[in-house]
């Protein structure tokens, strides 16, 4: 294993995703967000849809209709949904921050849904990461945005996904999964045009050109984020998917003119400090307790693998 190329591929691949955010919330100026979701899901559906059929894998299947599938597909939904619409309302440093809770939802969820066994530890680390994000939005305070809650609803969502990631079936690639995911969004996104109050709008070549620099973005970082697990120890590399707050934060203050105040830098420590600690000692707590490898093998989580927006598992 080599963990330092595989660590650099991590970084490469959050930085990627950083800029994905940079060109979706300057596409928000003018397009409606329903459109920029529609747009990423019809791009990203052909994109990794060229690459499935590539790699000589089924773009339609029976095995589709599975649950697991189903659930994880739901979950992408409501989760791309909610980051994109967080990232084109609120500050980009803001809602990386609170985006980056979603591991720690995701061992709740474990511990709640799939009886997975989680240690006071692990229990106190997920209440501090979850501090942290209310250190973030502050409610009840001064510089409260009640729009920054949109954020947690892409949380739940991407947590939703991960969770069922781990019950579809290795025979199902993640080149499917990111094609089925993309696609999702299209008849989604007929559904958010019919309640908006606002009009398509015919793109400029421009707009055009960031919508292709935000698919290449994306599919860059996936194929980076894909390599690192591949090449690097998940516990090693993982942590490194945090780069991406610090990135953001940077595209905030230089790009977008946000301001970082105490609260948030403070509340960022909480959750990225967590967050790793949370990684570490689920590290520990596998080389303890042997796992048994069972006939219906589940895909793995690949450090909460990326959304139809590129949103890794961080995703």
């Amino acid at each position: 294993m080599d963990n330092l190329r595989g660590a650099l591929l991590m970084t490469l691949s959050m930085l990627g995703f950083a800029f994905e955010d940079m060109l979706i919330k300057m596409m928000a100026d003018s397009l409606p967000t329903w459109q920029i979701i529609g747009m990423l899901g019809a791009g990203g559906a052909l994109v990794f849809g060229a690459l499935t059929v590539f790699r000589r894998e089924a773009l339609f299947n029976r095995a589709f209709f599975d649950r697991a599938i189903l659930l994880r597909n739901l979950g992408e939904l409501i989760g791309t949904i909610g980051y994109v619409t967080a990232i084109t309302l609120t500050p980009i440093s803001s809602a990386s921050a609170i985006l980056q809770v979603t591991p720690l939802a995701v061992t709740l969820g474990a511990a709640l849904f799939l009886r997975e066994p989680v240690g006071w530890r692990r229990w106190s680390a997920i209440l501090i990461g979850f501090f942290g994000v209310m250190l973030v939005i502050r409610p009840g305070y001064e510089g409260f945005d009640a729009l920054s809650l949109i954020t947690l609803v892409g949380v739940f969502g991407l947590a939703m996904r991960d969770l069922a990631t781990r019950r579809v079936a290795r025979s199902t690639s993640s080149f499917q999964l990111s094609f089925l995911a993309f696609a999702a969004l299209i008849p989604a996104t007929a559904v958010l045009a019919l309640f908006s109050d606002h009009p398509p709008v015919a793109p400029t070549p421009h707009l055009w050109g960031l919508m292709a620099a935000a698919l290449a973005m994306t599919t860059l970082a996936y194929y980076a984020i894909v390599a690192a697990m591949r090449v690097g120890e998940v516990s090693y590399v993982t942590p490194f998917r945090y780069s991406r707050l610090l990135f953001a934060m940077v595209i905030g203050v230089f790009v977008f003119h946000e301001a970082l105040d105490a609260p948030m830098l403070i509340g960022s420590a909480f959750i990225v400090g967590s967050g790793v600690y949370t990684v570490w000692r689920e590290r520990r707590v596998r080389a303890v307790i042997p796992t048994t490898p069972s006939p219906g093998a589940m895909l793995p989580l690949k450090g909460a693998e990326m959304t139809s927006s590129g949103k890794d598992n961080q995703t």
